[in-house]
């Protein structure tokens, strides 16, 4: 069964523990990976090339690769060089996600699109706007996430939820769609199926305890 078969239709589990936090260690992101694959995870999403291959030999289901980078001239974090979707393939990536939208980076969105092509890997655009996701699409990328939405200047204001208007939109395009940002309860997961996506990530809410603990604290707080 090819990589796309087996995600469609499931969650991918997306192991990214809050930056220097207590859980941001290699060993700690394997064992997450295992136990949301022993929860059903279809698939998971990774950050950063030694967590990934921390990871790869502990479990059987595709692996979305990134790096994220923190760059003092570019708001771009997702996979911004070539060298590193390189050195995600060769760490065993089945997917390489990138930024595919339109913002200024050390290495353009479609050589990073072409290198990831090139390294025989499925490319996931994690795209802000639907042409975002004309253009990576043309480009040979095989899945449209709707990461990016809400957090670049054009989509401003879109983050007090999953986009569905994307997702349809996407969906209209043909693509392989991934819903990706702020689907944090298994209700807003069913409703991005619903409306269109292939298959559902989800992160904070399974992997960075430190914000589901100040989600319950605040609601607590609220009634006191």
């Amino acid at each position: 069964m090819d990589v796309l078969n087996r995600i469609r239709g499931g969650l991918v589990a997306s192991c990214q523990p809050v930056d220097d936090g207590p859980m941001d260690r290699p060993e700690i992101v394997a064992a997450m990976a295992q136990a949301c694959v022993a929860g059903g995870a279809a698939a998971l999403r990774i950050e950063g090339v030694d967590n990934l291959k921390a990871t790869r030999s502990l479990v059987n289901v595709p692996i979305i690769g990134i790096v994220k980078s923190d760059l003092p001239d570019s708001p771009v974090r997702i996979t911004v060089r070539i060298e590193e979707a390189l050195a995600l393939a060769e760490a065993g990536a089945d997917i390489i996600a990138y930024d595919a939208t339109d913002r200024p980076r050390p290495d353009s969105r479609e050589a990073i699109l072409a290198t990831i092509l090139g390294a025989g890997r499925i490319a996931m655009a994690d795209a802000s706007t639907l042409e975002d996701g004309r253009i990576a699409l043309a480009g040979g990328a095989q899945i449209l996430g709707t990461t990016m939405s809400g957090y670049t200047a054009q989509t401003e204001g879109r983050d007090s939820g999953p986009d569905f208007d994307l997702i349809a939109a996407f969906r209209a395009l043909g693509a392989f769609v991934m819903a990706e940002g702020r689907i944090n309860t298994p209700a807003l997961a069913a409703a991005a199926l619903a409306a269109g996506a292939d298959a559902v990530t989800v992160g904070s809410a399974l992997t960075r305890l430190e914000h589901v603990t100040g989600w319950f604290v605040t609601a607590i707080e609220g009634h006191k």
